[in-house]
């Protein structure tokens, strides 16, 4: 029997960057068809499994399809059933950030329907809420530029040697939990640099902060367990077909604590060979 392709759905809201995505798993290789009518992917996949000669397959679909986007769960289903491997990559964003870019390129919401582009952003999420639910990656791209995102789809796509890939991102939960996480930590019980008056204006990265938060043990404990779960969770993540995570380290205001804590589980995870890509989501805002 042929050998199915590995295939990589790339669906998500309007606005949050599924072309980049696409370019992006094209540049890596990968064979990309874009607005193809969901019924028809199993079926498609399957003639490309007989040819052989193309290993690796990103469908990229969304809302522009109508009534026919309904058909594209059954289409995953089907896909699995065949004995493909068959992952979601799901692009997200705040309604805020895909308001702006609309704005910006002047082109209507496709569920808009001449009401607001808020109606049609609410129709979407509601539409595409199986899918998310299913999502092997969801990239949250309110705070990405076009080369983040790149990074984050080739860390996650680029092929190779199975390997465990980390984005370890500091925030402050007054801002808001990433709703792309996969694991949430939260450091607000260590003590605060912020009520120290010459830390205050300084941050995580600047190596005074850094040498406060670690000269408490449970900052050194902290890192230690999170370096160890992670490395418990690896193992299971690749045998379930999951190659990239992304861990949340969250404080009062992703300033100083998160930032730290942040920093130095990155370079755990970096010597014990984990490609880690460090983001600090909140930084500059206060």
């Amino acid at each position: 029997m042929t050998q199915p392709p590995a295939v990589v759905l790339v669906t998500g809201m309007s606005g949050a960057g599924r072309s980049t995505a696409a370019r992006a798993l094209e540049d890596l290789g990968w064979f990309v068809i874009d607005n193809l009518l969901p019924s028809l992917i199993p079926a498609t996949v399957e003639e490309l499994a007989e040819d052989g000669s193309i290993p690796r397959v990103a469908v990229v679909v969304d809302v522009r399809g109508g009534r026919f986007f309904d058909d594209t769960e059954r289409a995953v289903q089907a896909l699995r059933e065949s004995g493909a491997k068959v992952r979601i990559c799901f692009l997200e964003a705040a309604d805020g950030a895909l308001v702006r870019r609309f704005e910006s390129n002047r082109r209507p919401h496709p569920l808009q329907n001449g009401e607001r582009l808020v109606d049609g952003l609410r129709r979407e999420r509601a539409v595409l809420a199986g899918l998310r639910a299913q999502a092997d990656l969801v990239i949250d791209t309110s705070q990405l530029n076009v080369h983040d995102l790149r990074r984050k789809v080739e860390a996650a796509f680029g092929g190779g040697e199975a390997q465990l890939r980390a984005t370890v991102l500091s925030f402050g939960f007054k801002y808001g939990v990433p709703i792309d996480a996969d694991v949430v930590l939260d450091a607000r019980f260590l003590p605060n640099p912020h009520w120290v008056d010459e830390l205050r204006p300084q941050t995580g990265l600047d190596a005074d902060v850094n040498d406060y938060v670690l000269k408490f043990p449970q900052a050194r404990e902290f890192l230690d367990r999170a370096t160890g779960l992670l490395d418990l969770m690896a193992a299971g993540y690749l045998q379930e077909g999951k190659r990239y995570v992304t861990i949340a380290v969250g404080c009062t205001g992703g300033k100083h604590r998160s930032v730290t804590m942040a920093e130095n589980l990155a370079a755990r995870l970096v010597r014990q060979g984990v490609e880690t890509l460090v983001v600090h989501r909140d930084l500059g805002r206060e």
